[in-house]
């Protein structure tokens, strides 16, 4: 097995690597027999010095060294009002010497403040992003373009990459995170039966991908539960964005629709929107281990993790890795509907 080389990418660094593995000790105390003697663990790219950390500084990290390297002074992005893309954004940009700029869709059906003005949306103002607000069925990227286009007339350099930081480019985040995590691994002396992630924008669970196929290994051994798009869309941005990224890295191989590992059937009504599931899924890790998944990306895959380890997906004796992405701040956002008290 090769390990990835991507040091001829600019990088700037936002997230101390490797981060931990751990097992979750508590949560399997307590599910007892029902785990049928699977260990699960987590990987904690939700620790970080920035920003309240989170997966989208493993991809932040390769698109603002880009920025830098080609001279931007300004990072424009794109996502949800509670997007904990647009939030690291800000933070990494601050860090990084740029300014930052926002374009933010009302893409989930809540007018309440808790929603519109607390959890991610108050932390853009904090670290100091120009936010701006755009109905749901806007095309964000589109007006972002437009600004970068403005400020270029008046001497400014914008830098802009789509919602989720789900670039090529972006994906090399989680392609390298993929030869970090089988190095801990060995080191551990453990073998992952799955790496698993939740697949909103679909860069986590591409990276991955093409990390995996571009060192001789299955990408199967990745997979994602889809909470933003519907299962066949999800399949085929994954399947598209893998094979930019292998392509980017140079890799020979490219990936089919048969290694792409994804079930959509934990999404719930749509984005944003909780389910039965993801509530006992933030709940029980919240008490077990005294640990945050959020409720829209990491609740909703973690509780497919418990469905497909309950319905003895995995052999006994397995170990099965859970990827900590991060988006706490969108627990307040969530109150109370995490608090028991309604949507």
């Amino acid at each position: 097995m090769t390990r990835l080389d991507l040091a001829r990418f600019p990088r700037l660094p936002f997230l101390a690597q490797p981060t931990p593995i751990e097992p979750l000790d508590g949560l399997m105390r307590h599910l007892g027999a029902a785990l049928n003697g699977v260990r699960i663990f987590v990987k904690r790219d939700d620790v970080a010095g920035i920003g309240l950390g989170g997966n989208k500084l493993r991809k932040l990290e390769y698109l603002l060294g880009a920025a830098k390297a080609e001279g931007a002074d300004t990072a424009i992005t794109v996502g949800a009002i509670q997007s904990n893309h647009a939030r690291l954004t800000a933070a990494a940009s601050a860090q990084a010497g740029l300014a930052c700029e926002l374009f933010l869709t009302r893409s989930v059906p809540r007018q309440d403040p808790d929603y519109t003005g607390n959890g991610n949306r108050l932390l853009d103002d904090v670290f100091g992003a120009t936010v701006h607000e755009l109905p749901g069925e806007a095309d964000s990227l589109a007006a972002a373009e437009a600004r970068a286009t403005e400020l270029k007339t008046k001497g400014r350099h914008a830098y802009v990459f789509p919602s989720g930081g789900s670039s090529p480019t972006g994906c090399l985040g989680y392609a390298n995170a993929a030869s970090e995590i089988l190095s801990q691994a060995e080191a551990m002396g453990l073998s992952f039966a799955q790496i698993i992630t939740a697949n909103g924008s679909a860069g986590t669970h591409a990276g991955l991908v093409a990390g995996l196929a571009a060192m001789g290994l299955d990408p199967v051994l990745a997979k994602s539960f889809a909470v933003l798009a519907e299962e066949g869309r999800a399949r085929a941005e994954v399947l598209e964005k893998a094979n930019a990224t292998l392509a980017l890295i140079g890799a020979e191989r490219r990936v089919s629709p048969e290694d792409i590992n994804l079930d959509g059937r934990h999404r719930g009504p749509g984005y944003g929107i909780p389910t039965e599931g993801m509530l006992e899924a933030v709940r029980l890790v919240a008490r077990t281990e005294g640990k945050l998944l959020d409720p829209v990306y990491s609740g909703k895959a973690f509780a497919g993790l418990l469905h497909d380890v309950r319905a003895g997906l995995y052999p006994a004796g397995s170990s099965v890795l859970f990827l900590m992405t991060g988006g706490t701040p969108g627990v307040f956002a969530y109150k109370d509907t995490l608090a028991g008290r309604g949507a």
